[in-house]
């Protein structure tokens, strides 16, 4: 069982029902998934970058990838539908928790210049979305290794039903929030 888990199970869970009455133990959000996105733009023209994103993401998250494909054939992006446009994974149970803790303890620390996330990428539903410029901070990449840097997006749903209740969730498993 990852930290990340034990915390919620032991801690986490008994606080925020304290913190906002809930009736039922059932009521606490929890965390339900954590989905990683990685678009990739030139990755429509040549296969290579859409391996190589998907072998980095793999490593990251320790799960293989889905490839994500056009929905719709843009001209003005010079896009096709059904053409390769990104990787996503989405990670449950102990694989998130494992990735969340690698996450918050190891790769955001390594940011340059970091001042903490936004508060304000909630979406209203509880649900938090955090974007990365580049995905060198993972310790398990190897930067001489890498063909193009690339950003992701990283959404963490939440059975929370209010931002503050999220918010309030993410912070006890020690997310970084601006002051």
């Amino acid at each position: 069982m990852s930290n990340f888990k034990k915390l919620y199970n032991e801690k986490i869970a008994d606080s925020l029902m304290k913190e906002f009455n809930y009736s039922s133990k059932m009521e606490v959000p929890k965390l339900e998934k954590i989905v990683i996105n990685m678009g990739i733009g030139e990755g429509s023209k040549d296969s290579k970058f859409i391996e190589a994103a998907a072998k980095d993401l793999e490593i990251i998250a320790g799960q293989k990838p889905v490839i994500t494909k056009a929905r719709k054939s843009i001209a003005g992006f010079k896009l096709r539908e059904g053409q390769s446009v990104g990787v996503k994974v989405t990670l449950r149970g102990e694989n998130m928790y494992v990735f969340m803790e690698k996450l918050i303890k190891v790769a955001l620390p390594r940011v340059r210049d970091f001042r903490g996330v936004s508060k304000t990428a909630f979406d209203g539903k509880g649900n938090y979305t955090l974007g990365l410029k580049e995905h060198l901070i993972f310790p398990e990449i190897d930067y001489d290794a890498v063909l193009k840097v690339r950003g992701m997006d990283i959404v963490f749903v939440t059975t929370a039903n209010t931002n503050k209740e999220a918010e309030t969730l993410l912070r006890a498993f020690g997310m970084p929030f601006r002051n």
